[in-house]
């Protein structure tokens, strides 16, 4: 008992602040009901990830998993099994979805083009804890068309990743670029990038990632335009209306 006291995590000191904060081996906290705080831990990967889309492959098998089981707006039909996994090293943070989904579909396929309207999975990070109203969002559908966007509401700036820094990310995912006609059966779905730190660093202060480092981030699914609607976080977010854009509730990313 005592030795695991001693290895209890900053993210768990930190809660004694923000709330209490739980977490497991493998799957972070799936609900917020009592006030807890959101934390995952990132794994630093001894080398460069090889991207594919095998869920427990390689070096993915030592990552935590955090599951995406919270919900917006009334509580969908459709309610996808949506979990996401991180890694890191020196030069690049890498992030991979697994969705048991349905109803899906691709249709936007330009960079910066409506794809939380189709089935897509998000990431809204920032990469330093004291910028509290400054954030990425790095929104990907199921054929990997990517949305990349810088935001500063304490300046009101809204700035899009170039296009030629978004191809810097490398996307890998399992289904088709585009799916006109949506799949009604149960499918399973990945989609995984390498996410380089430089491209980040370029638009916003960064603290980089190494051990102790603490990032602020909420992961969401969601499929605004499909026949089977849904708005789903990791870390829960108090809005009458679906909102995603709220770093306020945004849980913690701690880097091991």
């Amino acid at each position: 008992m005592f030795r695991r006291i001693l290895q209890l995590s900053f993210c768990a000191l930190l809660a004694i602040v923000l709330g209490s904060c739980s977490k497991d081996d493998e799957v972070s906290i799936k609900t917020n009901k009592d006030n807890k705080t959101m934390c995952y831990t990132v794994k630093r990967a001894s080398q460069a990830i090889n991207l594919g889309n095998e869920w427990d492959a390689g070096k993915w098998k030592q990552a935590n998993i955090l599951e995406i089981a919270n919900y917006l707006g009334d509580k969908p039909e459709h309610f996808p099994k949506a979990q996401a996994k991180l890694l890191y090293d020196d030069d690049n943070l890498y992030v991979f979805f697994r969705v048991e989904d349905q109803y899906i579909r691709a249709i936007a396929e330009e960079t910066h083009g409506k794809v939380w309207q189709d089935s897509c999975v998000e990431f809204f990070f920032t990469p330093d804890a004291k910028l509290e109203n400054t954030y990425f969002n790095l929104e990907t559908n199921c054929g990997g068309t990517m949305l990349f966007r810088y935001n500063d509401k304490n300046n009101n700036t809204e700035k899009y990743v170039e296009v030629a820094d978004c191809e810097k990310v490398e996307v890998c995912h399992s289904l088709p670029k585009i799916i006109a006609d949506e799949i009604s059966e149960p499918t399973t779905w990945t989609l995984s990038y390498k996410l380089p730190l430089d491209v980040i660093g370029r638009y916003s202060k960064m603290t980089k990632p190494q051990h102790g480092v603490i990032w602020k981030a909420n992961f969401y699914k969601c499929a605004d335009k499909t026949s089977h609607p849904h708005w789903l976080t990791w870390s829960p977010v108090d809005a009458p209306t679906p909102n995603f854009h709220l770093p306020q509730y945004f849980g913690v990313l701690e880097f091991e």
